[in-house]
């Protein structure tokens, strides 16, 4: 943040951010870099994760 005082006041107000939410906004950050095909492979990877399929033999993008 570019205004220290407003971050200051948000750490006294809120205190500190948990890790994993911290992590969580940087794979968002991460994620939103991507290129809408990348995007796509990625969310399709983790749904065939999730449903317990066998991951591609060919690799993605």
């Amino acid at each position: 943040m570019k205004n220290l005082n407003f971050a200051a006041e948000l750490h006294l107000k809120l205190g500190a951010p948990a890790t994993g939410t911290v992590e969580s906004l940087r794979l968002l950050r991460a994620f939103l870099k991507l290129a809408p095909r990348q995007r796509f492979e990625v969310i399709k990877l983790i749904e065939d994760l999730v449903t317990d399929e066998t991951l591609p033999d060919h690799p993605l993008s």
